[in-house]
């Protein structure tokens, strides 16, 4: 029901001495203006999270999908590997350009958008800090999107382009200086590019205007209501597909890589038994994980990983040919910084062996390429849950620098000491790393110092990275196939385990093809849907950037008009004194309770109700805050489709200064911020006059208005919440 606007009944005033209540017990909104629904008390003091529903036919037809695929290559395996290798030349012949135009508008993109005005967004509320320090920023990038598969590429790929680089010959100089640095490119900064991107449409549409953690909702500055449709539905499922042959991906090599290290050590088979063992293991602690929902550990874990690869690499480099490793790292950087323009829209157009160099194009750089878009919706979503606070800049800055310095220093040295060790003429190991991968990486530990203990190490790291990626792939592939209201928000347990058993399901068949290669080919294919998606991201976070400039220059704008408005008034010689006054108090829970009653209720209610009288909806709320003894007030002007204008009074609890706390009240004080859809405006308004806080009302109102005219060329509305619930009470940050 609704509590109806009553200008003959006034509200009585909340006692100021009550005490702080529970979130059960709290008392329903008090309406002052305007209806709203008095039993929604969960707007204003958040209870339970209710478990997500299925999307039914997202969930469906991409099991289903995923199942035809799995089944066909399992019956049909000959079949499967021809049309697989058919239907990925034609993509490397024909559409090989779109997946690098694709990934180079990505780097673009997000480094305008980090250096741009917009950098200065947040992701989250205006007011919201990082929640985790840098170190352990730092070191869950890395976790997030390195898997075992780096220890895979870290020798494989170096020693492949130095023995068949993609033009000119091979054991050169030249292709020995170029070898790593093909290595870096794959794994380097265009790939984060596309984390970051993905990371900045989940955070700041989540965290910043309240819509569900799910790709559709980075559609709706596009397409509108219509996410809620078969198109919003077709964008998932190309979500899920990509996301699951991107893990199967990631899990295959891992399996690979793991079952020979396993064989080093306990000298197991290295055939269908022991990755059977493998993958059952790691859905057997993704299953385990989501029956406890136990996720507090990731932050101690990536630590752990870090400093053990990072010693590793120390390791490597004090106890190897040090001089010759370093003078490599140097070469390897600058060959990189000056080659990347070039490498990343190289098409290998005028080719003298097209054949040749379309299929290593396919085996190499469109296959990464695919991999990593395969990956950034399962990567961007655990960037944005973890750099909640940061802004964009900061954002993109650190993912595309900290993971790949790291990167660079396991690839560069690895790469460099098998190249070393090839250029000597060690044509065995070479060709072995080429015909066997998962081979070479252990090889060369072999030959080192402690090469046992080094060999047990790195499989424990792999072995740690492979139940990560399995557990969390599940996790999120859960999610994209949810109907999920609120960002803090899981796909049902019962989900989590039916997609790890069906991704751990697929992995194990498309290593029965043919191995590696099978899955890489599927990855390409299954990719090319979102490499689309990708473009509409694009475009609809742009827009929505677009806005935000819009809303922060009619700041600037509209204060010519609050400062004119304020010329001519009646001074007050005492003014000054009031200010002073008012600077030097530090409000208790009576004083801020009576500020509220006396002072800002009145304002904000002549306000309302003189919008009411000329026909604007308006609505005033008094509502309690959850664990704090002080109210809020809540104004909102609703602007039917356009972004409604939101003026909330909401408390801060401080401890109060030790300077002042001679003279004040208690050992807390409360603050009486100015919030609006976008969070706190960072001042306090507390001791403001009634004709002071109104002026302050209007001169936002006035700036919203500026706002609103601002962005009226633009198409669609400026409302790109989809209509999402504010956010009532801030308490995340």
């Amino acid at each position: 029901m609704t509590n109806p606007e009553n200008d003959h009944q006034p509200e009585a005033a909340e006692s100021t001495s009550r005490r702080i209540v529970s979130r059960k017990k709290a008392s329903a909104p008090r309406v002052i203006v305007g209806s709203f629904d008095v039993n929604d008390r969960d707007s204003y003091s958040p209870g339970e999270v209710t478990d997500p529903k299925p999307n039914w036919p997202v969930f469906i037809v991409s099991a289903l999908g995923i199942l035809a695929v799995a089944l066909y290559a399992f019956f049909g395996r000959e079949q499967a590997k021809d049309t697989l290798g058919t239907v990925t030349g034609w993509i490397s012949t024909n559409l090989g350009w779109f997946y690098i135009v694709t990934a180079t508008v990505a780097v673009i993109f997000v480094l305008v958008v980090a250096f741009s005005k917009s950098g200065n967004i947040r992701l989250g509320p205006d007011h919201s800090r990082p929640q985790f320090r840098l170190f352990s920023w730092s070191a869950m990038l890395f976790a997030a999107g390195i898997g075992v598969d780096l220890m895979f590429f870290a020798v494989a790929e170096p020693v492949t382009q130095y023995m068949a680089p993609p033009v000119g010959d091979g054991q050169t100089r030249e292709a020995a200086e170029q070898a790593v640095v093909w290595a870096l490119f794959h794994y380097g900064v265009t790939g984060w590019a596309l984390y970051a991107l993905m990371g900045m449409a989940f955070g700041y549409y989540a965290y910043r205007l309240n819509m569900p953690l799910a790709i559709r909702s980075a559609l709706y500055p596009l397409i509108g209501k219509r996410i809620h449709g078969p198109i919003g539905g077709a964008v998932d499922i190309a979500a899920v597909l990509g996301t699951v042959f991107g893990i199967a991906a990631s899990l295959g090599i891992g399996v690979v890589q793991l079952t020979y290290g396993l064989h080093l050590i306990f000298g197991w088979d290295q055939g269908v038994a022991v990755q059977s063992g493998l993958i059952i293991f790691a859905v057997g602690i993704a299953t385990l994980s989501a029956i406890s929902g136990v996720d507090k550990g990731i932050k101690r874990l990536s630590e752990i990983n870090v400093l053990l690869a990072i010693g590793l690499v120390l390791y490597v480099t004090v106890t190897g040919q040090t001089a010759f490793l370093l003078d490599a790292l140097v070469m390897n950087i600058g060959d990189y910084v000056s080659s990347f323009p070039g490498m990343t829209m190289d098409t290998f157009a005028f080719s003298e062996d097209p054949e040749a160099t379309k299929a290593w194009m396919g085996a190499w750089t469109l296959f990464f390429w695919a991999w990593w878009v395969a990956w950034a919706p399962f990567v961007g979503l655990f960037l944005a849950r973890i750099s909640r606070g940061r802004t964009l800049r900061q954002f993109v800055v650190g993912v595309l620098t900290i993971p790949f310095l790291f990167i660079l220093l396991w690839m560069s040295l690895f790469g460099n000491t098998a190249l070393k060790r090839v250029v000597s003429g060690d044509m065995d190991f070479a060709n072995n790393t080429m015909e066997a991968p998962e081979q070479g990486f252990y090889a060369l530990l072999q030959d080192m110092n402690g090469g046992g203990v080094l060999i047990v190490l790195c499989t424990l790291i792999g072995l740690l990275l492979y139940i990560t990626s399995a557990d969390s792939g599940a996790l999120v592939t859960a999610n994209f196939t949810s109907k999920i209201e609120d960002s803090r928000q899981d796909g049902a347990k019962w989900s989590r385990i039916f997609w790890a058993v069906l991704v751990g399901m697929l992995t194990l068949v498309m290593l029965q093809v043919n191995g590696v290669e099978t899955v890489q080919l599927a990855t390409i294919v299954m990719g090319l849907p979102f490499t689309i998606v990708i473009y509409l991201i694009m475009f609809g976070l742009w827009r929505s950037l677009r806005l935000e400039s819009y809303a922060t220059e009619a700041r600037s704008i509209s204060l010519h008009s609050a400062m004119s408005g304020r010329s001519g008034a009646g001074g007050d010689k005492q003014s000054w004194r009031k200010r002073l006054s008012r600077a030097s108090t530090w409000p208790s829970q009576a004083k801020a309770n009576e500020y509220l009653t006396n002072v800002a209720q009145p304002a904000l209610e002549a306000v309302a109700r003189e919008l009411k009288d000329e026909g604007i909806d308006t609505t005033l709320v008094a509502a309690d805050v959850p664990n704090l003894p002080v109210n809020q007030l809540d104004l909102t002007i609703h602007l039917g489709e356009e972004q409604d204008f939101r003026y909330q009074i909401y408390p801060l609890e401080h401890p109060v200064p030790s300077f002042t706390r001679s003279t004040s009240d208690g050992e807390n004080y409360y603050r009486l911020e100015v919030f609006d859809n976008t969070g706190s405006l960072g001042y306090d308004i507390y001791g403001y006059t009634t004709e002071q806080l109104i002026d302050n009302v209007l001169d936002l109102y006035e700036r919203h208005l500026e706002f609103l005219h601002m962005q009226r060329d633009l198409p669609g509305t400026s409302d790109m919440s989809d209509g999402a619930d504010p956010v009532r009470t801030w308490t995340e940050d």
